[in-house]
């Protein structure tokens, strides 16, 4: 870990009305003009987008990190869940879907601003305000739970090849080489054109749904009323409502979406283009989702299948008995896409996350040769990953379950240190949270900590009834108001001394960025912010233990 001691930080001018303002930079790859798949923008131009042309062309030059975000993380696993959802539970789980579209934007809105305002990635920032012990727990959590993720990535890209007729042998291998091809050839504008690709493939479930035409009207209902499924096991919908939310909001987004900001060069002046581009990544994943569960819960209603899940192949397998073999077939392409560009995007967050911590070049700019290491760990996992899927006697079944619900129990954690750092006035000076965002995400992390609660009961008395979850949500209210409390005394106060507050206040938080990371005063966090983080992660590896072992007897009831 001292290897970040030895980072080669540059410094460069940002702009002529700050000369002598320095900014923190990873190294020179970082630094130039922005190279979008739809467009170009020089790094020194400055100019104002008065008129709506001019806005669209920005708006087109920076479009692709929440797309590619978003809709990766409409994934192998993904497609499970919300397959899963719709066969077991009918649409009846779709209002999950709809609280869950703030949570996404909020969580991923602030690395969107700590990626343009720090120009570093998440795990560097991490490490450096909070030194190397939490910085050791976020990096060993993120690069466990994506070598499982990308297990899952060739999972689907099997199931989807299987239903094809295709060699799932030969088609694994073909989909991991095209992956590695894709995403080293030292140029950035053509990964993301390729990513984009994809993300247009993820609109095949749009006809799949109006193929089977389910009704909207209960759609609606259930998408915008909560309600438990009827005579449903409470600790199955538990684990599936965690798994939701797991695979709706990943932690691996936050390193993934910070890193790739910073690699495609976006400045605070186009943080406001780069919102509405979160926000369409965040549309059509929803759209997906909603496609999945809602045509899945109407081809499977009255039959046998209903409420009898088994994976991706089964739901292409169902679609094709009951809605036809086009449905079927759009809809296994459909995962073969979804399945690749998770594994791409999942892939790269933990590369960048390791090139953070070790201080190796990891840039998309760079070739393979250029930055040895970084692809060396991204070839590493999609090559391991992919001959785990192929190896016979993998319990492929067991870990498409545990990727999802664990992902859902390790997310107040990360969202815990991405609220510190979005509060932390040396990183993003007038950038920071405001106080109703503070009250909000804290509120999000009592939520998400309340339903691993509810989970962990469940695996501990797999009978319990209803009165129980309204307890645990009494108490949660409790909870909740300490944690949102607990938030604000989370907040570092790093801004260093008055000065240099009153420079933040005067400069134009367009063009301003955070100094160079050895120049920031060091960040302090009180006793009773540690304590929180240390019961935190107690909890959470507990419940994380549990949770695998509910799965691990869910997986051999019937055997």
């Amino acid at each position: 870990m001292t290897s970040l001691d030895r980072t080669d930080v540059e410094t460069a001018v940002l702009g002529a009305q700050t000369p002598s303002a320095q900014t923190a930079v990873l190294d020179q790859a970082h630094l130039g003009d922005i190279h979008g798949a739809f467009g170009s923008i020089a790094e020194d131009d400055f100019a104002p987008r008065t008129r709506f042309l001019a806005r669209l062309k920005t708006l087109a030059a920076i479009v692709g990190p929440g797309l590619i975000v978003m809709v990766g993380d409409n994934d192998a696993g993904a497609f499970g869940t919300y397959t899963q959802a719709g066969q077991n539970y009918g649409t009846t789980l779709l209002w999950t879907l709809m609280l869950l579209i703030p949570v996404l934007y909020v969580n991923q809105e602030m690395v969107v601003r700590l990626g343009a305002v720090s120009g570093v990635g998440h795990a560097r920032l991490i490490f450096e305000r909070f030194g190397r012990f939490w910085g050791a727990f976020s990096v060993i959590d993120l690069f466990l739970v994506n070598a499982l993720t990308l297990i899952t990535e060739f999972i689907g890209v099997s199931l989807a090849l299987r239903y094809l007729g295709l060699s799932q042998f030969w088609g694994v291998i073909a989909s991991a080489a095209i992956i590695m091809v894709a995403v080293s050839t030292g140029n950035f504008r053509r990964f993301e054109r390729f990513a984009i690709f994809l993300v247009f493939g993820s609109l095949l479930l749009v006809p799949v749904i109006l193929m089977v035409h389910p009704p909207v009207d209960q759609i609606a209902t259930d998408f915008f009323v909560p309600k438990m499924p009827q005579d449903a096991k409470l600790s199955e919908v538990m684990l599936l409502i965690v798994a939701i939310v797991g695979t709706t909001v990943a932690p691996w987004q936050l390193f993934f979406q910070q890193s790739y900001i910073v690699d495609k060069r976006i400045k605070p002046r186009f943080i406001r283009y780069e919102r509405w581009d979160l926000c369409i990544g965040i549309l059509l994943v929803i759209v997906g989702a909603v496609a999945m569960m809602g045509f899945c819960a109407e081809i499977f209603r009255g039959q046998p299948e209903f409420g009898n899940y088994t994976d991706a192949l089964g739901t292409a397998m169902g679609l094709e008995k009951y809605a036809g073999r086009v449905p079927a077939t759009l809809f296994a392409l459909a995962l073969l896409d979804a399945s690749i560009i998770g594994a791409a995007a999942v892939s790269l967050a933990t590369a960048y996350a390791i090139g953070d911590v070790f201080a190796f070049k990891h840039s998309l700019h760079r070739d393979v040769w250029d930055a040895k290491g970084f692809y060396g760990v991204l070839f590493g996992l999609i090559v391991l990953s992919a001959l785990l899927v192929l190896t016979p006697g993998t319990p492929l079944g067991l870990l498409t379950n545990a990727v999802q619900t664990l992902a859902g129990v390790l997310l107040p954690s990360a969202t815990v240190f991405l609220l510190l750092l979005s509060n932390d006035k040396a990183v993003l000076g007038p950038w920071v949270n405001s106080r109703r965002l503070n009250l909000f995400t804290g509120a999000v992390v009592a939520v998400l900590v309340m339903l691993s609660i509810i989970l962990t009961s469940s695996v501990l008395f797999p009978d319990m009834g209803s009165e129980w979850i309204v307890g645990i949500l009494a108490g949660g209210s409790a909870l909740a108001l300490a944690v949102t409390v607990g938030m604000k005394a989370f907040e570092p106060r790093c801004g260093g001394n008055e000065a240099a507050d009153a420079q933040v206040e005067v400069l134009d938080a367009d063009r301003w960025r955070m100094p160079p990371l050895e120049t920031l005063p060091p960040a302090r966090m009180s006793t009773l912010s540690r304590i929180w983080l240390i019961v935190l992660r107690g909890y959470l590896v507990v419940a994380g233990g549990l949770v695998l072992v509910r799965i691990f007897q869910l997986a051999t009831a019937g055997a």
